[in-house]
């Protein structure tokens, strides 16, 4: 049978797996956010109108599975900033880069802000994030988030993220960068087909620019957290692989309890750093959600 992604079947554990998973819609994942509510409030309020979430991690008690909902914008917590819909391993960003309270933090590519206002959440409020966007039309959303979760901690800027002004250096570096979305297909239809985006040619220069931006701008003891919701190497491994042997990277391990599976080190008859197998690749036939990578950076001591 024909699947979808068959390049990746090299890389991708249990192929066939996954590639059933990509015939059943994404689960809504929500995640409660402290900065308004607390979960027990939050799920024991939900579940007098009937509405029950399942932690969808033993760790982090703000990341939970909802039951199908369709609109969970429709709720009134939704409205008041006691939850936010966002992917369970998008949601893992924040935490495995794990910003400290009274810090200073850099998310490159914010809009539409979820990852902004959960590290404003991990934050207490405290210290200064840099919500930088380039595009001034997706401002609206971004400020829209952030003051309905309640931020209060953050300011936005619409520079090119790989030309971000290099004037102050930052505790913490976000960089969930724009990439081909891989991830994010599922086939829900009869007709359903994954469309590869323009330009996809383009995005592995494009990625290297902005993880070299951000690492420059890490502080000598700061930690960065790069990441994409795509599978394909050249956009993940190998972006990575190009700053380690040309800047004074190190990896750190990425630590979740959620089914991750090694970064790889080759593909397409490209060897990679052996320390890429730090680097993280969740796939939707693991955690049920959007397929993602992540890679944890810090300066080497």
């Amino acid at each position: 049978m024909t699947g979808f992604f068959e390049q990746y079947i090299d890389i991708i554990p249990d192929f066939s797996s996954f590639q059933e998973s990509l015939q059943s819609p994404l689960p809504t994942h929500i995640r409660i956010n402290r900065l308004k509510t607390e979960p027990a409030a939050l799920i024991r309020s939900l579940e007098e109108k009937g509405v029950r979430l399942r932690r969808a991690s033993q760790r982090y008690d703000t990341l939970c599975l909802a039951p199908p909902l369709s609109f969970p914008g429709n709720l009134l917590e939704y409205y008041l900033g006691y939850i936010h819909p966002q992917a369970l391993t998008s949601s893992v960003a924040a935490l495995v880069l794990s910003p400290e309270e009274d810090c200073s933090l850099l998310d490159m590519c914010a809009a539409p802000g979820g990852k902004t206002s959960h590290c404003a959440e991990i934050m207490n409020n405290t210290g200064l994030i840099v919500s930088n966007d380039l595009y001034p039309s997706r401002h609206v959303a971004l400020g829209h988030t952030l003051a309905r979760l309640g931020v209060l901690n953050a300011v936005i800027t619409a520079y090119q993220a790989q030309e971000f002004p290099l004037k102050h250096r930052f505790d913490f570096v976000l960089a969930d960068v724009p990439c081909s979305c891989e991830g994010n297909f599922r086939k829900t239809g009869t007709t359903g087909q994954y469309r590869e985006i323009r330009g996809k040619e383009l995005l592995p220069d494009l990625q290297k620019k902005i993880l070299f931006r951000g690492f420059d701008l890490l502080k000598e003891k700061g930690r960065m957290l790069y990441s994409t919701c795509t599978y394909n190497p050249r956009e993940n491994e190998s972006v990575v692989n190009r700053l380690l042997n040309e800047r004074d990277a190190e990896l750190f391990p990425i630590d979740v309890d959620l089914d991750a599976e090694p970064g790889t080190t080759e593909w397409n008859h490209e060897i990679y750093d052996k320390r890429l197998k730090r680097t993280a690749r969740f796939y939707p036939h693991r955690v049920d959600s959007v397929g993602f990578f992540m890679a944890g950076i810090g300066r080497r001591s």
